[in-house]
């Protein structure tokens, strides 16, 4: 009986709405673990997540038959949602609309882990634009200038 064999690994990234400062970090913990528990409804598998008050990374297995943008409707959707229960920001939460997703080889899996585990200190040398625009630049994509409109 034929198989297939999949390594469909991806670094996720994206924002709050407006890239508002809205993941406190006495929330982040408990929106990670939620974010994780949907990961793995959708057959999928969190091997990290990070971040800071504007934006989430995730490094993540997805399930060869679910295509990224779909995943990422279910994440966010249900993740926002989840926020906005449990009220845990003042006013209500959304994600910006669209996200950044490049593959990543099992040879980059723990850098890029490690890169996750460290946004606060990255963050505290760069800001959002510029690490997106380096990841796009790395990756050999051409940042659209409305993507920071």
């Amino acid at each position: 009986m034929p198989s297939s064999y999949t390594s469909l690994t991806y670094h996720i990234v994206f924002s709050t709405k407006y890239r508002r400062p809205l993941l406190v970090s006495e929330m982040r913990g408990r929106l990670y673990e939620y974010m994780g528990g949907i990961v793995r409804r959708e057959y999928g598998t969190l091997l990290e997540i990070g971040g800071v008050e504007d934006h989430v990374h995730l490094l993540t297995r997805i399930h060869p038959s679910t295509a990224v943008a779909d995943f990422l409707r279910v994440l966010k959707s249900n993740s926002s949602g989840w926020v906005n229960e449990q009220s845990l920001t003042p006013n209500r939460f959304a994600w910006q609309e669209g996200y950044s997703a490049f593959t990543v080889s099992e040879s980059q899996t723990g850098a890029v882990r490690r890169y996750i585990q460290r946004q606060e200190a990255h963050h505290a040398k760069q800001d959002f634009r510029a690490e997106i625009e380096r990841l796009c630049e790395h990756h050999g994509l051409t940042l659209d200038a409305e993507h920071f409109a």
